[in-house]
């Protein structure tokens, strides 16, 4: 899926999170533990060299939690980076933060200095909340849409802590058509600039592959169709759209409400704990879109070179 969400404020809080870096000690990038790989960011991961990094799985109440330290094993692995997956709502979770803050820049905890902390993530995926927690008062702007946050701050933690808190920030480009999909079924993509249909449809292909008794018991469905049918899809989210009242005119099922339950119950965690990918079916993912850019580059570098020759051609 295409996503065609990325506001202006976003573009900007790229350019401040590069031009700040050189200036951090810590790093906390924060994942939505149900997308772990689709809600990373980019920049950080392209411009961060050897600085420490705390990955934060939020929402990890939400997520299978098997799946959830598969993740974090697989995060660990990874230079200079500790993981952790909390709920950033409990406090309990939230307070090993600092210490371990201090212990990634023991430099710079002699009293003269300050350890100065880049927190970034995706719309929604609890950034605001977090460092609410971190700070103990309500430093930053929290919201259950994504894009609240639409400026850089600091906020101070104890007193030799500062976090530089930045907007959530996409990316203008999703290579992994599945990415995009995943980011619009969390809610990290405002809802008025997705199709929920199309979105639907796509949650109940994952679900009806690795969910189906999940998604048996919460619609209350004694069979589910079989995937190799034609429509099947569709007359799959019609039913859920009967059990659920969500009738249109003429006794029809309205396919954008039945859509939105769908949805918004699996944001509520209703169907279940499910995570939506797992290291395994990234790394086969990342396969197929290297091979997609690779035609891509090359389509583009045939192009090119008959725009050469045209050219050479005109003069000649």
């Amino acid at each position: 899926m295409a996503i065609n969400w990325y506001p202006g404020h976003m573009h900007k809080a790229r350019k401040q999170i590069i031009e700040i870096l050189p200036k951090i000690d810590v790093i906390i990038e924060i994942v939505d533990a149900r997308i772990p790989y689709s809600s990373e960011n980019p920049v950080i991961a392209e411009f961060k060299g050897n600085k420490p990094c705390i990955k934060i799985l939020s929402k990890s109440d939400l997520a299978n939690e098997d799946t959830t330290a598969a993740w974090q094993n697989h995060f660990s692995e990874q230079k200079n980076v500790q993981s952790l997956a909390i709920n950033t709502l409990k406090a309990g979770d939230v307070k090993i933060i600092p210490d371990l803050i201090r212990k990634l820049a023991p430099e710079r905890t002699v009293k003269t200095k300050k350890i100065h902390v880049l927190i970034v993530g995706i719309p929604n995926v609890g950034k605001s909340t977090l460092i609410n927690a971190l700070a103990g008062r309500s430093a930053a702007k929290v919201g259950n849409e994504p894009a609240v946050t639409k400026a850089q701050q600091q906020i101070h933690v104890d007193d030799d802590i500062v976090l530089n808190d930045t907007p959530g920030i996409l990316w203008p480009k999703v290579e992994n058509e599945n990415s995009g999909y995943r980011l619009a079924m969390t809610g990290a993509i405002r809802d008025t600039a997705i199709d929920y249909e199309d979105i639907a449809l796509y949650a109940l292909g994952h679900f009806t592959q690795y969910q189906p008794n999940e998604l048996m018991k919460r619609y209350q469905l004694n069979e589910l169709p079989d995937t190799q049918e034609h429509d099947w899809d569709i007359l799959l989210l019609e039913t859920i759209g009967r059990k659920r009242g969500a009738k249109g005119g003429g006794g029809h099922v309205n396919f954008h409400k039945a859509s939105e339950i769908l949805i918004h119950d699996y944001r509520a965690g209703e169907i279940g704990r499910i995570t939506l990918e797992t290291p395994e079916m990234m790394a086969a993912e990342e396969i197929v879109v290297a091979k997609i850019r690779a035609e891509k580059e090359e389509k583009e570098k045939v192009r090119k070179e008959k725009e050469r020759l045209k050219r050479s051609g005109k003069r000649h």
